[in-house]
């Protein structure tokens, strides 16, 4: 009987197999989108994935210094930012809705 407790001991702290796990792709980040003519302007291209618009928006405006200084959230637009988002000061969480006005599918 001994051997056979021995045996479930080595049994439940024996290693699990585990699967490899794979990273997911969402459907938005394979999704191509067509830019109106102020996006594309400013992102460099006619067609994007959301997220690469996403980064090339954030790219423009840390380049052209378009976050507020004292409250980083807040995106101040220039002259070609103004035509995508408007003319007030917008929250960085906000910034998505602004943009969906100039992604067509």
């Amino acid at each position: 009987m001994a051997k056979r407790k021995k045996a479930a001991v080595k049994r439940k702290t024996g290693a699990k197999k585990t699967k490899a796990k794979t990273k997911r792709k969402s459907g938005l980040t394979q999704q191509t989108y067509t830019l109106s003519e102020e996006l594309a302007a400013i992102g460099g291209g006619k067609k994007m994935t959301r997220p690469q618009v996403v980064k090339k928006l954030w790219v423009y405006i840390k380049a052209n210094k378009c976050q507020d200084t004292k409250n980083k959230r807040m995106i101040v637009p220039d002259k070609k930012l103004c035509e995508v988002i408007g003319k007030k000061p917008v929250d960085m969480l906000k910034l998505a809705g602004a943009l969906s006005k100039h992604i067509k599918k």
